[in-house]
């Protein structure tokens, strides 16, 4: 019997990236999420922001683009974190990006990728000893493909 896929959560930054740029590594690693080894996961938060940030900065091309991504992906849709679980990740990452690594430690992603260095990718979120790597897109492809060719 297969291993069930492994959970990868995407932040609405991968999202708005995708969205923009078809053939990016953004788009690639969603493109991977939809085969045998990974299974996307977002959040209705991150979905909301991501829409926000599509239709602010782009136009109506991209803005159907990112619905078929979102749709085309049949990702899991992960709960609303509890206000405990916001504020025991706010301690690792920004208040106002909390939700994000809450949601993908909550439904269990084994990845968080994301664009954002700042906030998600930072010492602090990598030495936490948290279930999950906190990657960009394209340092997932690497990793993956790394995997493969061993």
């Amino acid at each position: 019997m297969a291993n069930p896929p492994s959970l990868v959560f995407l932040d609405a930054s991968v999202l708005v990236a995708a969205s923009r740029s078809p053939s990016g590594g953004s788009a690639a690693a969603i493109e991977v999420c939809r085969g045998n080894r990974f299974r996307a996961a977002i959040s209705t938060q991150v979905i909301l922001e991501a829409r926000v940030n599509v239709a602010a900065k782009f136009g109506e091309p991209e803005l159907v683009r990112f619905y078929q991504q979102v749709a085309s992906m049949n990702p899991e849709m992960a709960s609303p974190p509890s206000s405990q679980r916001l504020a025991e990740c706010s301690l690792l990452t920004s208040e106002k990006d909390a939700h994000v690594l809450a949601a993908a430690l909550d439904c269990g992603a084994a990845y968080l990728l994301t664009l954002d260095r700042r906030h998600l990718i930072t010492q602090a979120v990598l030495t936490a000893g948290l279930p999950l790597r906190a990657i960009t897109p394209g340092d997932f492809l690497r990793q993956i493909v790394s995997r493969t060719d061993q």
